[in-house]
């Protein structure tokens, strides 16, 4: 990071050298036209030079404040170029030194549960004498097997087959026994999905740590102990499942003990209900869906609870949450599907608001300078409201303070979440401020200090900055007698 900020240090540099000539050249230009003043009125000439000799002090002095703007602009463009080139670097890389989000938009389908049944079929197949006479077998008829043709598929239990004699004929017999699935609805189904937002530190990309819990019940509804078979699909875009668990009427199984990983049959007395209960956790970014739809299944009781520390919205056309408890800004959510008796084409799909973290991070670096710029003219009209000394070498001070406190801010992305580092840095450089001009100067420097923080809540900017603009209109225009303690404490 330190020689991107040093080539992004000589750009802004090469940049500002660009600027001498025309600048020299204006400068000598307006030296030309005070000469030729001078020649055409001596007497107004003199007098101007003594009215600009006495007050040259006083301009050198608030000339030193904008320099310290200007150096506070510069730093925090070379750092906002340093942190976007160390996290276009690290987006494209094909090495880290740390671990990248495991999972993507997750997507759980809803459990099958079905009754298995198995049946036997019989074909027939009548070879005349005179066919395999002419094929000339010697009586190798097995050798036939080969060319007829054959039965696949999961579903095939047992298969017989063979030739026999009957007179002058030859006979082909084949016995299938075929398993043959039947769809049993559930009877409940207890789901919730807890999803973490995590901003990892330097910027590596936003996910979540989600933890998925679900309780479905069924029962077997013919009057004699039956084989079912029950599904539950593993998710995909999840990345990496840990802690897999599948508990069927109190025993557990892991990922190992079930067919494909998630497949579980059994002997369900008539009659009886079967709980099971699955859990796992997972890493996903963006969204998080359960999928109702696949099969147009009568839904007779779900309950699923979605909870989230991020703002969501909803995938068009899918369902809608029948309760919803949110706080403001952001906050932590909780999000409810109560479904009975329905037949659905419908899915739940959630997403949810997130930025790239890059750009984020460049929109704040682009509003640091007009935060350093805005702190200088809330801290003159301060002073001015308030009747408070203001010496300028004291404001350039103060200005650099802050300029810093936003670089380390940024430098700190390195090694913290933004959220961490860019509230951290903000505070730091309001806290240098606040030691050159006094604590009188709290409030304007904290203002200007928490402009740039605004971006750091994705999608509340705007509401953010304009509560603040009011805040800090009204605190600076109120008249003096609202702040008696203040005065005493600078008087």
């Amino acid at each position: 990071m330190v020689q991107t900020a040093l080539h992004a240090l000589y750009d802004a540099l090469s940049r500002l050298a660009a600027l001498a000539v025309p600048l020299a050249v204006t400068l000598g230009a307006l030296l030309l036209a005070l000469l030729l003043v001078g020649l055409l009125d001596r007497e107004r000439f003199r007098a101007g030079l003594s009215w600009a000799g006495g007050r040259l002090p006083f301009l050198g002095r608030w000339g030193l404040v904008a320099l310290a703007l200007g150096a506070g602009a510069l730093a925090t463009h070379v750092t906002r170029r340093a942190v976007d080139a160390r996290m276009g670097a690290q987006l494209n890389a094909r090495y880290a030194n740390t671990a990248d989000p495991a999972g993507g938009e997750t997507v759980q389908t809803a459990p099958r549960v079905s009754l298995l049944t198995t049946r036997t079929y019989t074909r027939t197949l009548v070879l005349p004498a005179d066919v395999y006479a002419r094929l000339n077998l010697n009586g190798g008829w097995e050798t036939l097997l080969p060319y007829l043709s054959g039965v696949g598929g999961q579903s095939v239990q047992d298969l017989r087959e063979g030739f026999t004699r009957r007179g002058r004929n030859l006979v082909y017999t084949r016995d299938v026994t075929l398993q043959s699935e039947e769809p049993l609805g559930l009877d409940t189904t207890r789901a919730y999905a807890d999803l973490r937002f995590v901003n990892p530190a330097g910027g590596r990309g936003t996910y979540y740590n989600a933890t998925f819990s679900a309780d479905y019940t069924f029962t077997n509804p013919r009057e004699k102990a039956s084989p079912v078979r029950f599904v539950f699909p593993l998710p995909y875009g999840s990345g990496t499942l840990s802690g897999f668990r599948l508990t069927v009427n109190g025993r557990a199984y892991r990922a190992s003990d079930l067919g494909g990983g998630s497949v579980w049959e059994g002997v369900v007395g008539a009659g009886q209900t079967v709980r099971v209960n699955v859990t796992y956790q997972h890493q996903g970014s963006r969204g998080w869906s359960y999928r109702l739809a696949d099969r147009r299944e009568p839904l007779r009781n779900l309950d699923l609870t979605v909870t989230a520390n991020r703002p969501a919205k909803f995938e068009r056309y899918s369902l809608y949450p029948t309760s919803a408890e949110r706080t403001a800004f952001g906050g932590p959510q909780t999000l409810r599907w109560q479904l009975q008796d329905v037949i659905t084409a419908q899915n739940v799909a959630v997403v949810f608001a997130q930025g790239s973290v890059r750009e984020m991070l460049a929109k704040i670096g682009l509003v640091q300078p007009p935060a350093l710029v805005l702190a200088a003219l809330l801290a003159v009209l301060w002073a001015g409201r308030r009747r408070l000394p203001l010496p300028p070498l004291r404001l350039a001070g103060a200005l650099l303070g802050l300029g810093v406190g936003f670089v380390f801010g940024g430098v700190l992305t390195a090694y913290l979440p933004p959220v961490v580092a860019v509230p951290l840095g903000a505070l730091l450089g309001a806290a240098f401020g606040v030691m050159v001009l006094g604590r009188a100067y709290l409030f304007p420097l904290v203002a200007a200090a928490l402009v740039p923080l605004a971006f750091l809540a994705v999608g509340h900017a705007g509401l953010l900055l304009t509560l603040l603009a009011a805040v800090t209109l009204g605190v600076l225009f109120l008249t003096r007698e609202g702040f008696p303690t203040v005065e005493r404490r600078v008087a």
